[in-house]
């Protein structure tokens, strides 16, 4: 079921992209962010001099948000194109990880194991807000059932969402779980009807 919900701000590592899913480039997306995010927690274990508030952590599970380009958005016909798709691929980082420490990682990683995408992945603080989220079961290709459901919840509570944009949270490998398994929450930004 839908809920309400207001998340505050968060650190991430992020790396944007266009296109399909699933393409070469995606993924490469995806491995520069978790190698940076492993580099990141294992130099904490190491190091004698821990920042202030340190424990060890599981690394967060991917995240992504997802929108469409621009002249995709004016020539939508409700058909939906992969390739018209634009994201924002991410991993949360813990708060006791600041941006001069991640830049100090990030160095290291690129001389011990050089990607060209490295240099394009940045450390973000976003606060999502007020928003309409559900866990969904099942294939992505599935998700505007869910969607559906999210909107029609915030229309029942007086809300109205902001955009079509929205944020996907990855709590299953989808390299390991067979698609009618796969868990995914969606979320996206509402406000209150009588301020838009």
């Amino acid at each position: 079921m839908p809920e309400l919900t207001d998340i505050p701000e968060y650190r991430f590592l992020t790396i944007t992209g266009e296109g399909r899913p699933g393409s070469d480039h995606f993924s490469e997306c995806i491995s520069v962010l978790y190698s940076l995010s492993y580099a990141l927690k294992m130099t904490l274990k190491k190091i004698t001099q821990k920042p202030e508030d340190y424990s060890d952590y599981t690394v967060y599970p991917l995240e992504g948000i997802w929108d469409l380009k621009e002249e995709a958005k004016r020539n939508y016909t409700g058909q939906l194109d992969k390739d018209d798709l634009v994201y924002k691929l991410m991993i949360r980082q813990p708060d006791f990880i600041n941006e001069d420490f991640f830049n100090e990682i990030l160095k290291i990683t690129m001389k011990k194991k050089p990607h060209h995408l490295l240099e394009r992945v940045a450390y973000e603080r976003i606060t999502d807000g007020r928003c309409v989220q559900m866990l969904h079961i099942g294939s992505y290709d599935s998700e505007t059932a869910s969607f559906n459901v999210m909107e029609d919840f915030a229309e029942n509570h007086n809300m109205k969402r902001i955009s079509k944009d929205h944020r996907e949270i990855y709590l299953s490998d989808f390299r390991k779980i067979p698609v009618e398994k796969l868990k995914t929450v969606l979320r996206f930004k509402v406000q209150n009807k009588q301020v838009l």
